[in-house]
């Protein structure tokens, strides 16, 4: 078989569509334990789809007290990663726990078995199911009694920063009835540029893989003037490959017409995930603290 994307050591895609993926799937089990700092637990949203999440609650000790909430889209190229990854599982936990919100991590479908746009309209169906809550009548009894409407938030790392703008780009088209989106963030934002991005075309045949496409290139969407967060973060690495379309992004949407404040985070030396490769890191933390602070000052 003709391979069309090497895309090693994580996987391969050939011309027919077929996916190889070179590293084994690791799993970290749910734990709903009450006296765990973070409690977690896997709700189902979609039957016929499998559109499903994991929520993150943290350790509430007051009962009548609300938290605000994370709507999170996990990293992967679109072709890897769930809420139940180590990295990605470890990385909200430590939010949830650090800033004392709720999350909600989201499990679309990944491509290619799954072309894009279906990422997107998976992670847009689990944003509409969460917001289905506000009137504390929706079907899981955690959203119901703890989330702060008044203070969600959405974000996502790569691929899941994509997915997670293109949510707040669509939530500014509807009437969201009592829910406030306070926040966005995008840790390494998988955007594209001018050059064909052949990865992308590869996964969402019906587009161009440039920067007329306003999913790679958001300065070009009509969109953009209405997108729903009245603060959005940009968390860059300095050795990361896609540092410069992140950084274009942030120059770009500080002039655009979209009414909102824009704060930048650096890290220097690292690249692209480095935080989920070493969540250890003295800079990994700063990572974490940073956003912590960010989804914490409501």
């Amino acid at each position: 078989m003709e391979i069309a994307i090497d895309f090693s050591p994580y996987f391969r895609i050939y011309k027919d569509g077929k996916i190889e993926r070179l590293t084994p799937s690791q799993f970290v089990p749910s734990s709903d334990n009450p006296e765990s700092t973070v409690r977690s637990k896997d709700v189902v949203i979609q039957t016929k789809s499998g559109v499903s999440a994991r929520i993150f609650m943290p350790k509430v000790r007051d009962p009548l007290q609300k938290v605000p909430l994370l709507v999170y889209i996990h990293g992967g190229a679109f072709v890897l990663g769930s809420p139940a990854n180590p990295p990605f599982h470890n990385f909200v936990s430590s939010l949830v726990e650090k800033a004392n919100i709720m999350a909600i991590s989201v499990d679309y479908r990944l491509a290619p078995e799954h072309p894009l746009p279906i990422a997107f309209d998976d992670s847009w169906t689990a944003f509409q199911w969460v917001i289905s809550h506000v009137s504390g009548k929706g079907p899981d009894p955690w959203i119901n009694k703890y989330a702060d409407f008044g203070r969600v938030f959405l974000g996502g790392e790569s691929a899941g920063a994509n997915i997670a703008h293109d949510v707040a780009i669509r939530a500014g088209e509807i009437e969201l009835g009592g829910v406030e989106i306070v926040g966005l963030f995008l840790v390494h934002p998988y955007f594209g540029g001018k050059e064909v991005d052949k990865l992308y075309k590869i996964l969402c045949p019906a587009s161009s893989g440039c920067d007329d496409d306003p999913r790679l290139n958001p300065a070009v969407d009509p969109r953009l003037r209405t997108m729903a967060a009245r603060r959005v973060i940009f968390c860059l690495a300095e050795k990361d490959f896609l540092r410069e379309r992140g950084m274009a992004y942030y120059e770009r949407l500080k002039k655009s017409e979209w009414i909102g404040e824009v704060e930048f985070m650096e890290t220097e030396g690292e690249g692209h995930g480095f935080h989920m490769f070493n969540p250890n890191s003295d800079k990994a933390e700063d990572l974490v603290n940073r956003l912590a602070t960010f989804l914490s000052h409501a």
